[in-house]
């Protein structure tokens, strides 16, 4: 019964959201009553259909119905018209579910093209097609204003998913500001600076002067800059603060896109608001895609292959940080050494696979059994290390015991064992090379002793 009534919830919202931005757009509805080119219901109800699926169409039909029903036509021809509203939403989750991965199509900028073919002019076509034709078939639109009638409607259409749904979606991903003091002050200049300009692009102050001159590009660097250094959700923000005004001045008779008709003048500063949302989100997403290609060539470059741990460069940069935190902070930190037993033995004995599979498993316990502050890498070949931040030696030399346990208890067979050596900055050594030293040291002497004591047993020692 939850899960009904969960359903029955977000049908019934979307339905009053689709209603009531429905109706905001039909106030400007200016070449028929039931065509406008600010048509937000359509982003709304695709982002709700890539969402929760499109089984909550009923919000979306609702929603059109009425909207269609209390402004003009018929109940027939608000059926028609809410029924092509519904389709061009299914078709369009389809298509970019199907050919733009859905849901993550703002990712990369070849889905975000797609996204803008497939869902702002391939499937605004039903919607616009079947809303003028059924207008036309009953009277309350002339067939001779067929052609500008249906542009409008398309185009009111097409920029309302391009805007809307990417920027319901990109928040709905990640709804969480986790923003630094830097990144705060960063963004109120980006939309002052944005903010500003536009207002004077699309405002009266210089009206007269520069009323058509191309100067809303003025406003572009500012989406460049919500790209680079934001994102796409940033981006998406800054696109529909700029399309708020732009459409506001236009519609009061300012700048580059007002013109001697209301609708001329909307349908063309809903062309430049479609053209720069679909690049600024492409941009965003390739400065993304390009970020974490480069953090994860950084990822690569600083971790061990064959175990996944960090590698020798980490294991350094590691305790470089310590030490200068150290630094600040005056609190010691352990580096603990592991050197797999009989290594060659295994290799030669069961193979090198089993061999390999060994390292893997030393590398499990230390990333399993380590805190989430500790550093463990592989040092090379059958050795490990492990950065300890604030840790004494006694405590290291507990944490090393423990660690031990769990490698030689871990379950598998061949049965493996290590030996380890620990040391303490500053205690053992004041210095990476020094402290490293000290660590090793503190591991040949454990293997010395454990020869010892298996040639005292008469047992043969493992190298």
């Amino acid at each position: 019964m939850g899960k009904k009534y969960e359903h029955l919830a977000i049908v019934a919202v979307l339905a009053v959201v689709y209603f009531i931005t429905a109706k905001v757009g039909l106030r400007f509805a200016f070449v028929n009553p039931s065509a406008t080119a600010l048509w937000a219901p359509t982003g709304i109800t695709l982002a709700a259909f890539l969402i929760f699926g499109v089984r909550v169409w009923p919000g979306a039909f609702l929603g059109a119905f009425f909207a269609n029903l209390t402004t003009a036509g018929t109940v027939l021809t608000s059926i028609t018209i809410a029924t092509g509203n519904t389709l061009e939403g299914v078709v369009a989750c389809y298509l970019v579910t199907r050919f733009a991965r859905g849901p993550h199509a703002f990712e990369r900028a070849q889905d975000i093209f797609k996204f803008a073919f497939l869902a702002g002019m391939a499937a605004t076509t039903i919607s616009a097609t079947v809303g003028v034709t059924s207008l036309a078939l009953s009277g309350f639109a002339d067939w001779r204003a067929f052609g500008p009638i249906w542009r409008t409607w398309w185009l009111g259409d097409g920029v309302g998913a391009v805007v809307v749904t990417p920027l319901v979606l990109l928040w709905k991903e990640n709804p969480r500001l986790t923003w630094t003091r830097e990144q705060i002050g960063e963004l109120a200049l980006l939309f002052l600076g944005l903010f500003i300009t536009a207002a004077i692009v699309f405002g009266g102050r210089f009206h007269s002067e520069v009323r058509n001159y191309p100067l809303e590009y003025l406003s572009i660097p500012f989406l460049i800059w919500a790209a680079f250094r934001f994102g796409r959700r940033k981006a998406a923000t800054a696109t529909c603060v700029l399309a708020g005004i732009a459409i506001w001045g236009t519609m009061q008779g300012f700048g580059p896109f007002a013109r001697e008709t209301l609708n001329t003048s909307l349908l063309l500063v809903q062309s430049f608001v479609g053209i720069v949302a679909v690049t600024s989100l492409a941009l965003a997403a390739e400065v993304t895609e390009r970020k974490r290609a480069d953090e994860r060539v950084q990822e690569l470059v600083a971790t061990d292959p064959l175990t996944g741990l960090g590698n020798y460069r980490r294991l350094i940069d590691a305790i470089e940080l310590e030490i200068k935190r150290h630094g600040r902070t005056e609190r010691p930190f352990a580096v603990l050494f592991f050197d797999l037993d009989g290594l060659k033995k295994l290799n030669d004995t069961h193979g090198h696979l089993v061999g390999s599979r060994a390292i893997c498993r030393v590398a499990e316990v230390l990333r399993v059994h380590c805190r989430q502050i500790d550093t463990p890498a592989r040092f090379g070949g059958d050795e490990f290390a492990v950065v300890l931040p604030e840790t004494t030696s006694l405590q290291a030399q507990q944490i090393a015991a423990r660690i031990r346990e769990l490698i030689a208890s871990d379950g598998e067979n061949p049965p493996i064992s290590a030996a380890v050596g620990t040391a303490v900055f500053p205690d053992d050594g004041d210095s990476i090379d020094t402290l490293l030293s000290a660590a090793d040291r503190a591991l040949y002497g454990m293997k010395r002793l454990s020869f010892a004591a298996a040639a005292a047993q008469g047992r043969q020692p493992q190298p």
